[in-house]
């Protein structure tokens, strides 16, 4: 009777309810590539184990054989700094999906991304610590909640003694910064530097020498 007791009283719905996202998505640049940025925080001290975060986009979409499907899915992979599982949820955590030639973001621009129609959804998969019981959390954001070229405030410091403080009054806060207006164009122009500072030889390229004489006649 006090197992049934405390697994009612500890469901996982309740805990899942401790964990928050950010009301918006931000679109800037992270390491030197163009990243999808969602900030996530665990409001209790104690922690999930096992936790794992992923996304699903759904879209319409129009096949090659001219087939429309709705809502179709396509898996957006998200990580930190240390991977998508066991996330160590210490302090409020900003996950990263890399846009790249395989993200269905890459296509996307600052001036069109309004325009898109689509939802993100996130999952934040956890075992509750104290009962060994599965919870998941989900959240979604539309294009209207994606900010391109802005990014997170800074939400973790320092104190004089040496303890690390987190302000959650930042925690949703964004500011604007310099990005590029899609993804294709930053990686065009990271190969166009790689291309000059590699240089290409031409094989049909003759050096000849000219005898430089004085023919003006005085």
């Amino acid at each position: 009777m006090c197992g049934a007791i405390l697994a009612k009283i500890s469901r996982p719905k309740k805990r899942a309810k401790t964990i928050t996202f950010s009301k918006n998505a931000v679109i800037s640049k992270r390491g030197g590539k163009l990243c999808l940025l969602i900030r996530v925080a665990n409001l209790r001290k104690s922690l999930l184990i096992g936790s794992h975060i992923y996304g699903k986009l759904l879209k319409t979409t129009i096949t090659p054989e001219g087939e429309t499907i709705i809502l179709d899915q396509t898996n957006i992979n998200f990580v930190v700094d240390a991977g998508n599982e066991n996330l160590f949820f210490i302090s409020p955590l900003t996950i990263y999906h890399i846009i790249d030639h395989n993200s269905p973001f890459f296509h996307m621009a600052a001036e069109t991304l309004s325009q898109q129609d689509f939802e993100l959804v996130v999952f934040l998969d956890g075992t509750v610590e104290s009962t060994s019981a599965t919870c998941q959390v989900r959240t979604s954001y539309v294009p209207e909640e994606v900010l391109w070229g802005y990014r997170f405030v800074p939400i973790v410091s320092k104190t004089k003694e040496g303890k690390y403080r987190v302000d959650f009054h930042n925690f949703g806060k964004t500011v604007e910064v310099e990005t590029p207006h899609c993804a294709m164009c930053l990686y065009n122009e990271k190969d166009a530097r790689a291309r000059m500072k590699r240089g290409y030889d031409n094989p049909n390229f003759v050096l000849s020498e000219v005898d430089e004489t004085d023919d003006t006649q005085m």
